[in-house]
């Protein structure tokens, strides 16, 4: 079934019945690790990891190690490690070259005598125009969905974190879906291949395999039985609590036409939270026309000190350093232009700040009913080149009302509301590097290049 082109509404999309008390918000990093280290060693049958990155670092190792041990101790334990192909064999931005996490993958293969085989899925040809941002840990009957992704800052090992949002639901049939989708539209494509044995293909001599590949990611869908839309609620008189996995790629995808219509059906509330200022065009029309009815919005954003490429000024200038510079005049024109919105406080920009910690979370939460749980950053670029999916749980009944406030309040507990946009710094309030590149990009128009692909 082709989501939304059949004409369904959002009520009518398939989803999995869920009980409250098996919704769990975790609300920081270090419960994330915690929790993922706990899922590992209690896996009976299975664990699929599917992340844009597990990173070379002391959080990743403690990640595959936990992998390695519960194998070793359970060899019929069915194990699946999936990471961005392109993202797997580069090093960090800026660290020069060097082989990438997938070298040290044959290296920890080498070392241990329990096989977890770790595997490329390249999105694209190349990295820049589309990456596996598809999120999804499955540990036997439960998922845990995050934006986070596998290394230290993330897992909160050392002094540093960066903030995202973490789910916990146990849900056989979700889980099952889950497997199922990485098994189907991954595992047994030719484009994907292993990055924890020797002798990688290079990306050139399997791109007519990684064109072909992405066409069929346009096509796929979570398997979701329509039956799963009868679930009731209390008393048997209306559809209940349930999780709907939502996935697409590409320019105008199921989960794009999802999350514009969560928008559109919006009548009280809309939060949003994302961690680049950077909107697609569909998602900006869809809020300016919430704002004309009335609904009240608030949108929670990284503070550019909080943003992951940001570089403080007396540290040696890098060119990616100016994005969150970017991100902020994006989001001082917005204020600007909603300033009457503003003042009424029918619209509340917050930023998130927690000394040098940073921040990543996405998703939505609609009036009192959706919440979506996604890794889209909800920029042009996640809403056209990379590979995005989603959770989206309808609670018509408000079952769960007390963990939605929860976690929200634990993520405006550091934020700052902006008032006025003047508050926002400008162009001229920038050191000189960051103005001197960001008016060279204004003047060949490069900056909207920028926008779109990072």
């Amino acid at each position: 079934m082709t989501l939304l082109s059949s004409g369904l509404s959002l009520a009518q999309l398939p989803g999995f019945p869920l009980h409250a008390d098996a919704v769990h918000l975790l609300h920081s990093a270090a419960e994330f690790r915690t929790e993922m280290l706990a899922q590992i060693a209690h896996a009976k049958n299975r664990i699929y990891l599917c992340s844009l990155y597990l990173q070379q670092d002391e959080a990743g190792a403690e990640i595959l190690d936990a992998l390695h041990v519960a194998k070793t101790a359970r060899p019929e334990l069915d194990i699946r490690v999936l990471v961005d192909w392109h993202r797997a064999q580069r090093g960090l931005i800026g660290a020069g070259k060097h082989g990438g996490n997938a070298a040290w993958y044959q290296e920890q293969a080498k070392a241990n005598s329990s096989i977890v085989p770790i595997y490329g899925v390249p999105v694209q040809t190349r990295e820049l125009f589309g990456v596996l941002h598809l999120k999804g840990f499955v540990f036997d009957d439960s998922v845990i969905y995050s934006g986070a992704s596998l290394n230290n800052v993330y897992l909160h090992k050392q002094d540093k974190y960066r903030h995202d949002r973490y789910l916990l639901l146990e849900n056989k049939a979700l889980a099952d879906c889950m497997v199922q989708f990485f098994s189907k539209h991954m595992l047994n494509a030719a484009a994907v291949h292993r990055l924890d044995l020797p002798e990688i293909p290079k990306t050139r001599s399997i791109r007519r395999e990684i064109r072909s590949f992405r066409e069929q990611l346009k096509l796929a869908r979570y398997d979701v039985p329509t039956v799963q839309q009868a679930s009731l609620g209390k008393n048997n008189k209306a559809p209940g609590l349930t999780v709907m996995p939502l996935v697409g790629v590409g320019k105008n995808n199921p989960l794009n036409r999802i999350i514009c219509q969560l928008l559109s059906v919006s009548l009280q509330q809309i939060t949003i939270c994302t961690p680049y200022f950077n909107f697609p065009l569909a998602v900006t029309r869809e809020i300016n026309r919430a704002l004309k009815r009335g609904v009240k919005i608030d949108i929670i954003v990284g503070d550019k000190t909080a943003n992951d490429f940001y570089i403080p000024p007396d540290q040696p200038f890098k060119i990616i350093s100016a994005l969150p510079y970017l991100y902020e005049t994006k989001l001082r024109r917005f204020a600007k232009m909603h300033q009457g919105a503003m003042a009424r406080r029918q619209l509340n920009l917050h930023l998130w700040h927690d000394g040098d910690n940073t921040y990543h979370l996405k998703g939505l939460w609609i009036d009192q009913q959706y919440c979506l749980m996604t890794g889209n950053n909800l920029n042009p670029r996640a809403f056209r080149l990379d590979l995005e999916n989603a959770l989206l749980i309808s609670d018509p009944g408000q079952e769960l009302a007390q963990k939605k406030q929860a976690e929200l309040a634990s993520i405006y507990r550091v934020t700052t509301q902006i008032t006025h946009y003047t508050a926002l710094q400008k162009l001229a309030d920038y050191p000189h590097e960051v103005r001197k590149l960001l008016g060279r990009l204004s003047r060949t128009m490069m900056d909207r290049l920028a926008y779109r692909v990072l």
